[in-house]
């Protein structure tokens, strides 16, 4: 069923719309407080419902890759009905917005269009049980912060995500502390594993890796591209993603974190078949530290 135009029915993990609230505060900006502080209760939501499904005993019958996906987009659906009830938590939040942007928090002002922004900090909500593993790590926030500026900026000519770059670089690196080297220990700059095949005519680095044979992790010898920048591998991994065909469902899902995951695990981007629920994990993990960073 297809989703409703309005930005406040849009899923709660929607890049899009959160970008759109992002850049569109000039123009309204009590509507964009509003509709900011309901996004927020939405992905808080979510994480709760997720983890009170993860504490729930399960039977067994809905497992997998396929009920997972399941479980995972009727948790998101949910989260953005909850959201914005009366009396609920986005109150609290866009009461705390309206304080700081009318002047009377030093930290958060939204200037007009055009102007230099301050950040706005918005103390995050009390967790609640089994929500302490949700807030980012230290290593995360620095990796996030690291490359940010880059995936931006192959974010606009791609058109994939700028988050979903930087979930998918963290995943595949353990958020920079597993990078790929050459032999001599200089880096190959290669953030998303990308494996060097017949057709690359480029650099190459060797290192043993874990893949899955028939559902069992297996460490074996492989070939990755090497590049002379981070720059270099962002702007490859988009030009893999838009012009091979295989990924070509994956590029149509860039409003949903788990879709994209789900599409690219599909493809055969990896091996592990828990790729895809790793992966919008990760992504999850990389909206939190922008959200802490706004």
């Amino acid at each position: 069923m297809a989703a409703p135009a309005s930005l406040s029915n849009s899923l709660a993990a929607d890049v899009k719309s959160l970008d759109k609230l992002r850049f569109g505060a000039g123009g309204d900006a009590r509507g964009s407080i509003k509709e900011a502080a309901k996004q927020l209760e939405s992905l808080f939501m979510r994480e709760l419902i997720k983890s009170m499904r993860e504490a729930t005993m399960k039977s067994g019958m809905l497992e997998g890759a396929q009920g997972n996906l399941g479980n995972d987009l009727l948790d998101q659906q949910l989260s953005v009905q909850m959201a914005g009830l009366p009396g609920g938590l986005s109150e609290a939040i866009e009461r705390q917005l309206a304080k700081q942007m009318g002047g009377t928090e030093a930290s958060g002002a939204i200037g007009k269009a055009g102007a230099p922004q301050a950040r706005t900090t918005i103390s995050a909500p009390a967790a609640g049980p089994g929500m302490a593993a949700a807030a980012p790590t230290t290593t995360q926030r620095e990796f996030v912060q690291a490359h940010q500026q880059v995936a931006a900026k192959v974010s606009q000519a791609s058109g994939i995500p700028a988050q979903f770059m930087l979930g998918q670089a963290g995943h595949e690196t353990g958020w920079g502390k597993r990078q790929i080297n050459h032999a001599d220990g200089t880096p190959s700059f290669n953030l998303f594993g990308i494996k060097a095949g017949s057709g690359w005519t480029g650099k190459v680095a060797e290192i043993t890796t874990t893949e899955y044979i028939d559902g069992q992790p297996r460490k074996v010898v492989a070939r990755f591209r090497a590049y002379d920048s981070y720059q270099a591998s962002f702007e490859d991994y988009a030009r893999l993603i838009n012009q091979n065909p295989r990924y070509a469902q994956a590029r149509q899902q860039t409003g949903s974190a788990v879709a994209f995951a789900d599409g690219l695990q599909k493809a055969g981007y990896a091996t592990d078949p828990q790729y895809a629920s790793k992966l919008s994990r990760a992504i999850n993990s990389t909206l939190r530290v922008q959200r802490l960073m706004v």
